[in-house]
């Protein structure tokens, strides 16, 4: 194999996904062994597993059977308390580097000479003829490798304006809006690669933003509420099966977390 294929393999998103199933896999497991009773856990299950023998064995003796799913239910009670802490430790930083991957593999560019939409959403006005006044107010102003394929549409109803645009090179640009005496502006990814994209750029909107923008909050003092492109949604294809790579790699993290958990003997 030579460099460049080997380098080219390493920046395929199926590549990626599949390295970082494996690595994750592995933290998760270890996270959870070190912030967890391994042994009350060992206890926990092998009771579960006694009464749940119990059910099969006794199954003709129904005071027995109802007693034993009542000390299930205690029982698995006592596990889920075990192992709530733990997975806290692992959900909330496994959930926050995601988000940050989301950035990369979530959106593809967009292709070249290929229309996208972008669309200026205002703060709610105080009247329909404010609201109206204030869409006409809108402009925007696009680099040259970008340009526009349709006049604006303004939506009064939705206090939206939208154009219609397309890019000519690739490359990450910048998209002027003006709108009530002030400038911002949002960023444009054009072309192919594993560019970080930002689908929408807020105003505010702390936990919005934090899931779904990759940029900074526009100003607070500005008539604009978000600004956002319709990015295409990446899939990767593995087995002939195109999916999001979210639930690849959910699937193949959880496989690779069984098998550590086998390999180093934690209690999950």
């Amino acid at each position: 194999m030579s460099l460049g294929t080997f380098a080219g393999l390493w920046t395929s998103p199926l590549a990626i996904v599949v390295a970082l199933s494996v690595v994750i896999g592995l933290l998760m497991v270890v996270l959870f062994g070190y912030t967890s009773d391994q042994k009350a856990i060992g206890v926990a299950k092998d009771r579960l597993k006694a009464h749940l023998l119990a059910v099969r064995l006794y199954r003709d003796q129904i005071p027995v059977v109802m007693g034993s799913y009542g000390k299930i239910l205690r029982g698995t009670g006592v596990y889920l308390k075990l192992a709530f802490k733990p997975l806290l430790y692992v959900i909330i930083p496994i959930t926050l580097l995601m988000v940050q991957i989301d950035r990369y593999l979530g959106s593809t560019p967009i292709a070249l000479n290929s229309p996208f939409l972008f669309s200026v959403h205002l703060a709610q006005p105080s009247g329909p003829s404010s609201a109206e006044s204030g869409l006409n107010d809108v402009s925007i102003e696009v680099p040259p490798e970008i340009s526009t394929t349709a006049p604006p549409v303004h939506s009064v109803t939705q206090n939206d304006v939208v154009w219609r645009l397309v890019g000519s090179k690739d490359g990450q640009y910048r998209v002027k809006v003006n709108a009530g005496g002030s400038s911002v502006d949002k960023q444009v990814c054009i072309g192919s690669g594993l560019p970080r994209i930002s689908t929408i750029r807020f105003r505010g909107h702390f936990w919005d933003r934090l899931f779904s923008s990759a940029e900074p909050p526009l100003p607070e003092n500005s008539v604009i509420d978000s600004i956002a492109i319709n990015y295409p949604d990446r899939s990767i294809e593995m087995f002939g099966y195109g999916m999001n790579w979210i639930w690849l790699f959910f699937i193949l993290s959880m496989i690779a977390g069984f098998i550590f958990k086998e390999l180093l003997g934690i209690q999950i």
